[in-house]
């Protein structure tokens, strides 16, 4: 049994209606990363300074030494970046990425951000790379990180986000804090649940193309112009989208550092001006999307097709291609992962396995299907799904005539080509039926098997979607 473990499907066609408050055709939730005082520095106890999204090109880590350059501009942030930006968005509800070590060097800040009414989040106990850090000590940093934020804050933190992620955060934070959700995703434009910690934990996904992160790096903002062009487009996608009835969330990155800089802030102001004159728009934390969207959207209950253990799966999915079960057998084998948690990934696992089996076998499934208005159907003998198939058409309320054409029609072709007349009588009339059995029967053997073959497929998929939706 393999199970993949990245969710490669989502939503897929079928988009939930996010129903923002308002019935706002646009979310946007913006967040202000609050890292500055909590970056590496040999002062935090850290092996080398930071090399990491600022001003300097090519910056790297200097090993045992402090760094001026990199410090004074990380400093920029918070002496001045941050109030530049407080100051143009101090009435519009935002959430702060807090770095806790950070916060607890910002007094200042921290109140400001808690005046203007503004969630902070936790963004981890410090802004340093966690990918080659052993599960136990990232552990106990999203624990210190919880409570150095809890004091410095005056209540616990409801969001997580912290960025430079390991393969553990996300299950280690589910775990460690009651979190409304955690943001360390970018695989969606909206809020989705997933499995972690050993419960059903909420993701709203974060950006990285509106960031203004892309000021630096090497494939980024060369000037404000670029960070404006990037948010307006976004929100004019997203917002029309939210006019033709699938409303999404929109996420836009900013540092103090960064944003904050006169060079670049007057972007973020033609930005929020041309948002703000839109109708319909809700500006929101992600704490309220978060908040909102597990009342609307509450988590999953119940085993997904991709989670049942093999005995429960065949017994679900055992007679979809008719009395075959070791169709389903072989495909629980398989790979299955979240994308086969729908019709169309069902359908798609057992098809491979039908598709892949000998002519022999194969022809076992033709063969177990029964004759149209035959005589199993007249002696009450089909299985729930084939009677219930046959009815929809009117196969169950055949006139003699009727009856006896298709009992010729059955024994003539079953006689020439060794297997019943298969169609997905769902997609058919009783008349369209007759037609296609009379074209059909004139059909050379191996023509007819692929098409008979088809016909099974089919009829296994409307099965499928009559039984887990579309």
């Amino acid at each position: 049994m393999i199970r993949y473990p990245r969710d490669m499907a989502g939503y897929g066609p079928n988009i939930p209606n996010a129903n923002w408050p308002g019935g706002a055709k646009i979310a946007v939730q913006i967040v202000l990363n609050y890292e500055e005082g909590g970056e590496n520095n040999i002062l935090h106890g850290d092996a080398a300074s930071e090399g990491f999204l600022s001003e300097i090109t090519g910056a790297a880590p200097w090993p045992g030494m402090r760094h001026w350059n990199m410090e004074t501009i990380y400093e920029y942030g918070s002496r001045a970046g941050f109030w530049r930006v407080h100051s143009l968005l101090k009435d519009t509800p935002i959430t702060v990425y807090g770095v806790a070590t950070a916060l607890a060097r910002a007094p200042e800040q921290v109140k400001a951000m808690k005046d203007a009414g503004w969630e902070i989040a936790s963004h981890g106990l410090k802004w340093v790379e966690h990918k080659d850090m052993p599960a136990e000590e990232e552990r106990k940093q999203i624990r210190e990180a919880i409570r150095l934020h809890t004091e410095v804050v005056g209540e616990p933190p409801r969001g997580w986000y912290t960025g430079r992620c390991s393969m553990n955060t996300i299950p280690l934070a589910a775990e460690e804090a009651d979190l409304a959700y955690i943001a360390d995703s970018y695989s969606d434009d909206l809020p989705y649940w997933m499995e972690a910690g050993g419960k059903q934990q909420l993701i709203v996904p974060y950006t990285m193309d509106c960031n203004d992160m892309r000021f630096a790096i090497q494939a980024g903002y060369t000037q404000g112009a670029d960070f404006e062009a990037m948010v307006r487009d976004a929100f004019d996608v997203l917002y029309a989208e939210g006019q033709a009835g699938a409303p999404k969330m929109m996420s836009i990155g900013l540092h103090c550092r960064l944003i904050g800089r006169p060079s670049r802030m007057a972007a973020l102001k033609r930005v929020m001006e041309y948002m703000s004159s839109h109708e319909g728009v809700w500006f929101a934390t992600r704490e309220q999307i978060a908040d909102h969207w597990a009342a609307e959207h509450p988590a999953p209950t119940g085993l997904r097709p991709s989670q049942m253990d093999r005995d429960t799966f065949v017994r679900e999915f055992g007679g979809i291609f008719e009395h075959s079960p070791w169709i389903a057998e072989t495909a629980h084998a398989g790979e299955l992962g979240t994308y086969s948690d729908s019709a169309a990934g069902v359908h798609n696992a057992l098809a491979r396995v039908f598709r892949s089996a000998s002519e022999e076998q194969r022809l076992g499934v033709l063969t177990a299907h029964p004759d149209l208005a035959g005589k199993l159907a007249a002696a009450g003998r089909l299985t729930a799904e084939s009677t219930n198939e046959q009815a929809s058409a009117g196969l169950n309320l055949l006139t003699d005539a009727e009856r006896a054409s298709f009992t010729d029609l059955n024994d003539r072709y079953t006689e020439k080509f060794g297997f019943p007349f298969i169609i997905a009588v769902k997609d058919n009339t009783k008349a369209g039926i007759l037609a296609a059995f009379q074209r059909r029967i004139g059909n050379d053997r191996a023509t007819e098997f692929a098409e008979a073959c088809k016909q099974v497929e089919r009829i296994a998929e409307l099965r499928l979607i009559e039984k887990l939706g579309a």
